[in-house]
């Protein structure tokens, strides 16, 4: 009689494999969707937003004003919510929810901006003022075009990513902290170096890159276990 298998228990931290997915792709979502809406604001601020006709000495003077004339805050909010997204990365914990709030709230802002914008005449006005000489010339046959809207699609995008990364970023990877920690090292002495990278060597030997670390060094990867035990022989001699 063969004994049945015995199902090995998941370790306590361990995600499950539709937790795991849904981590890479609230990762990837963000990423495209931060990128994308971030180049959208860009793009559709330096686009015409609006146009109408000034009333002048010699008759009638079309006018338009892009989104930065309009107004300059869904491209200054563009740039901060871009470099929210790759600071996410930067930063863990209690930093990392609040580079993700600041994403969250370019996003919204974005999006109020632009809404706001859209039927924005104040900077075709002042044009009208310029070219005409008066302090408050009228302008006339006033029309709007839709890249306002897409301005505020990109926020919503922004928006988004920054609901993600409140939701899912603490599960997400951070920068290495590989040369700080090498950086700390540095204060001990050679020998002690050898040992630490010795040790780490021999923590876990099966995994594929200790093994190339190891031959990186110049080490041999099957003698690492039995290092420690001939430091304490050549100790005790």
């Amino acid at each position: 009689m063969t004994a049945a298998a015995v199902p090995q228990p998941r370790a306590e931290h361990e995600p499950s494999a539709p937790a795991a997915r849904g981590r890479r792709s609230s990762l990837a979502i963000a990423l495209l969707a931060g990128a994308l809406g971030a180049a959208l604001v860009l793009l559709a601020t330096s686009r015409k937003w609006a146009e109408g006709t000034a009333s002048v000495a010699q008759g009638s003077l079309p006018q338009s004003a892009n989104g930065d004339d309009i107004t300059g805050l869904p491209g200054a909010l563009a740039v901060v919510g871009l470099a929210a997204l790759v600071a996410v990365f930067a930063v863990r914990r209690l930093g990392r929810a609040v580079v993700a709030a600041l994403l969250a709230l370019s996003g919204a802002g974005i999006v109020i901006s632009s809404a706001l914008g859209a039927s924005d005449k104040a900077a075709l006005e002042e044009k009208a003022s310029k070219v005409s000489g008066l302090t408050h010339s009228p302008i006339h046959d006033v029309a709007y075009t839709p890249w306002p809207w897409v301005a505020a699609a990109g926020g919503v995008l922004l928006l988004l990513a920054g609901v993600l990364a409140l939701g899912y970023g603490r599960h997400w990877p951070a920068m290495s902290g590989r040369y700080e920690r090498a950086g700390t090292a540095g204060t001990v002495g050679t020998a002690g170096r050898g040992r630490t990278r010795r040790g780490a060597a021999a923590s876990d030997p099966d995994r594929p890159e200790e093994l190339w670390q190891a031959l990186d060094r110049g080490e041999d990867p099957t003698e690492a276990p039995a290092a420690p035990a001939r430091e304490e022989a050549e100790r005790g001699a």
